[in-house]
């Protein structure tokens, strides 16, 4: 769709680097801001003080010779050094104020230094001015203001160093909680930030620590109500094995018929059921053991796939992975036995390099699925399975050290992909 003729363009705003977010670059701004608007404050206040002390003297100065000048002139004597009527260099604004029959006083040059000029009126329209050295006073005045200015910026350096220091240790223990917070997120439940604050009830605690107590407070209770939900699954599945195995050997007593079969059937489905919540609950705990060995990954999906009914492509060139075979052989299972009881056919198994596509031309992967991995329990496909075959494969996948991605084909149907680590043949060794 083209712009419309005459439209105002929007203008991108820049952005920003990312450091420019954080509360250390935040803090040391303000901290730098208010120290410059502080500095400066305190140095008009100071130079404005000192600079009308030091006029206000040498203005005296000059009004008291200004008036020995007067008496002089009124006299008829000769008019001392630095004196004169309309002398050259007098201001003609201080003029025009003599002239006008007042006095007054103006800083100018005589002779290119800085002077105090007085004057006042004479006969005939004219001025009568003294001047007096201003070089001290000037000095004095350029000296504050460099003084002002060095100590100002000595201050807002110390400033910001103690500022970045006090602001440093704070997002330190910031940077601390998040980290323990992205850990407990990734499912290490023993992490803990242990803030030193948080151990005395008697101390004093920060905000920081207030929110690390309750980050640690937090995973403490999630830590045991997961492990609560663990236990419970594989007490559940434990005591179910038992009567499952009577059942399924009185089932065998059955005469033969149709109700012998729904009995056999049922039992099976219950069995497998079982053996899957005691897959998860040994996944859940961490305490599965892996058997690495090199495995050419080709023949071995093709294998797994032989007799389901799936195609296998193979793509690229053969590769060796280290990997635990029985693990594989179950993920790409589960995988395959997914895609035929939620997708329709074809089911193509793709083998390219160490990257093994499970894919079918059903209705895909619901959002929840492809967002936050698989869920036990749940699934959107008409009521069928109960979401343990793609979380055991999720699992099983994480315990052998592959990565398992879940997406939707651009025509349609679900992808499921898996990442298996490239094996490197070392030096030396035999292909």
């Amino acid at each position: 769709m083209s712009r419309r003729a005459g439209a105002p363009r929007r203008r991108r705003r820049p952005r920003l680097p990312a450091w420019t977010a954080t509360l250390t670059w935040k803090a040391a701004v303000f901290i730098t801001v208010m120290c410059c608007v502080l500095a400066a404050l305190l140095g008009v206040l100071v130079h404005t003080a000192v600079t009308r002390q030091t006029v206000g003297h040498a203005r005296e100065k000059s009004l008291a010779r200004l008036t020995g000048v007067s008496r002089a002139y009124e006299a008829g004597e000769a008019l001392p050094p630095r004196s004169g009527v309309d002398p050259p260099g007098l201001p003609g604004a201080l003029r025009a104020l003599a002239a006008g029959g007042r006095r007054g006083t103006m800083v100018g040059r005589s002779l290119g230094r800085p002077v105090m000029w007085a004057a006042a009126p004479a006969d005939n329209g004219r001025a009568l001015a003294a001047w007096t050295d201003y070089g001290q006073s000037a000095r004095t005045i350029n000296g504050l203001d460099g003084a002002i200015i060095g100590s100002s910026l000595l201050a807002i350096g110390a400033t910001l160093l103690v500022g970045a220091f006090a602001v440093t240790r704070v997002t330190r223990r910031l940077h601390q909680t998040a980290r323990v917070a992205r850990r407990i997120g990734a499912g290490d439940l023993d992490a803990r930030v242990n803030d030193p604050r948080t151990a005395d009830p008697a101390r004093r605690q920060d905000e920081v620590a207030v929110v690390a107590g309750a980050l640690d407070t937090m995973a403490s209770a999630l830590q045991r109500k997961l492990q609560a939900e663990q236990r419970f699954t594989a007490d559940v599945a434990h005591e179910l094995r038992t009567p499952l195995t009577g059942l399924s050997a009185a089932a065998e007593l059955l005469p033969p018929g149709r109700p012998s079969e729904l009995v056999q059937d049922r039992a099976r489905a219950l069995r497998a059921l079982t053996e899957d919540l005691l897959e998860i609950s040994r996944l859940d705990t961490g305490t599965e053991h892996v058997d690495l060995d090199v495995h050419e990954l080709a023949p071995l999906a093709a294998r797994v796939a032989q007799g389901t009914g799936t195609v296998v492509e193979v793509t690229g060139e053969p590769v060796r992975v280290e990997t635990d075979k029985r693990r594989l052989e179950r993920v790409l299972g589960n995988l395959i036995s997914n895609a035929h009881r939620h997708g329709r056919p074809p089911v193509v198994l793709t083998v390219d390099g160490p990257v093994v596509t499970v894919r079918d031309h059903g209705d895909g992967f619901p959002e929840y699925l492809r967002a936050g991995g698989p869920q036990r329990f749940r699934t959107e496909a008409g009521g069928k399975g109960h979401g343990l075959g793609l979380t055991i494969a999720a699992g099983q996948a994480e315990a052998m050290g592959a990565a398992l991605a879940f997406g939707n084909a651009p025509d349609g149907g679900a992808v499921a992909r898996l990442t298996l680590p490239h094996y490197v043949r070392l030096d030396g060794e035999a292909p």
